[in-house]
């Protein structure tokens, strides 16, 4: 990854921190956002990358954020579309508006970020783009109207992104994690130590686009091998 310039966004904790982290440590300049500032700094202190505070669901900080990294790293060589967040209701008790607001988040705003990236990548004759969907978006679950169908929309804009950017280099990755270690939607005490830890996603997520450019993953699921095996 050396050499490589990364932006990363939902990057101050979770998967996208761990992917800043990896990425850092093997040589790539990075930039990440999120909205929270002390975590933020956190992770800047922590890895040396460039943390900058940006909401995805809004278009004048996508358009910023593209200009930062711009401005400090001449470009972008790697999207990672990560930062997302879970809405949960079963059917007949779904708010409405608290879904659209979700939407702008994970669907919506990736869409219009990665609009912005896409010229700087055709322009340099190349990039990757690594969508983090979900296991959710495979197979739907009780609750998860929500949540899945946007997850589902990644998985079909990964589709659509791959046939229409293979021709100019650009690769298009999608991930569907399952069930990882976090403090995912405020839940804290997930701490099954055989349960995915945000480092294996990210492990995932560079070995392949480090692989040879004439090969593209299109898409793969992340699960943990034994996640019932106690202790």
């Amino acid at each position: 990854m050396s050499g490589r310039r990364f932006l990363v966004t939902g990057g101050s904790q979770g998967i996208g921190a761990a992917i800043v982290q990896a990425a850092r440590s093997d040589g790539a300049e990075v930039v990440f956002t999120g909205r929270n500032e002390e975590l933020l700094d956190r992770v800047t202190a922590e890895t040396g990358a460039h943390g900058l505070q940006a909401d995805v669901s809004v278009a004048e900080d996508n358009a910023r954020t593209v200009e930062v990294c711009r401005e400090r790293m001449g470009g972008i060589d790697v999207l990672v579309n990560n930062a997302g967040y879970g809405y949960m209701a079963e059917i007949g008790q779904i708010d409405m508006e608290a879904m659209k607001t979700m939407f702008n988040t994970n669907v919506f705003g990736m869409v219009d970020l990665t609009n912005r990236v896409v010229p700087v990548m055709k322009a340099q004759g190349a990039g990757d783009i690594v969508n983090i969907a979900s296991t959710s978006g495979m197979k739907g679950h009780a609750n998860g109207t929500a949540y899945s169908a946007s997850k589902w929309a990644v998985r079909g804009l990964s589709q659509c992104w791959q046939a229409e950017l293979r021709p100019h280099d650009i690769r298009v990755i999608c991930v569907c994690p399952s069930e990882v270690q976090t403090a995912w939607g405020g839940k804290v005490g997930r701490n099954n130590p055989n349960k995915l830890y945000a480092s294996d996603i990210a492990d995932a997520i560079l070995s392949a686009i480090s692989a040879e450019r004439r090969a593209l993953w299109p898409e793969f699921a992340v699960f943990a091998t034994n996640p019932w095996k106690e202790g």
